[in-house]
């Protein structure tokens, strides 16, 4: 059964989910915008890349990066509504310390007790 917000074209410009900015589609480096440039939020629409088919509509969190052998990063989206995990690029607008938030987070926020590191 299709959703019934409205879809919006994956070439539209739209406003951010998260921090409300106005987000322009066309962006150097990109030719699907499916993330915000100033915050890296997302939206759950797409099941593919690109086919803007999900009923789900929540917000996609951004969680980390991944970096492919040949340079290239990647933002690691958690859908806030359903969990799924999508990867997606970055674009040439994305703002470098929102990148650089995103990669330096674990270090800030380690999953482990760091006082019983050697020294």
């Amino acid at each position: 059964m299709a959703s019934k917000r409205s879809r919006r074209h994956e070439a539209d410009s739209f406003t951010c989910i998260h921090c409300g900015q106005y987000v322009d589609a066309r962006s150097y480096g990109t030719r699907h915008r499916n993330h915000c440039p100033y915050c890296l939020w997302s939206r759950h629409v797409d099941e593919s890349p690109g086919d803007r088919r999900s009923a789900c509509g929540a917000k996609m969190q951004p969680i980390g990066i991944e970096t492919k052998d040949d340079g290239e990063w990647s933002i690691i989206h958690r859908c806030t509504g359903c969990g799924v995990i999508k990867v997606n690029r970055i674009a040439g607008d994305d703002r470098e310390l929102a990148l650089l938030q995103l990669v330096l987070k674990p270090l800030s926020n380690p999953p482990f007790p760091l006082d019983h590191l050697p020294v």
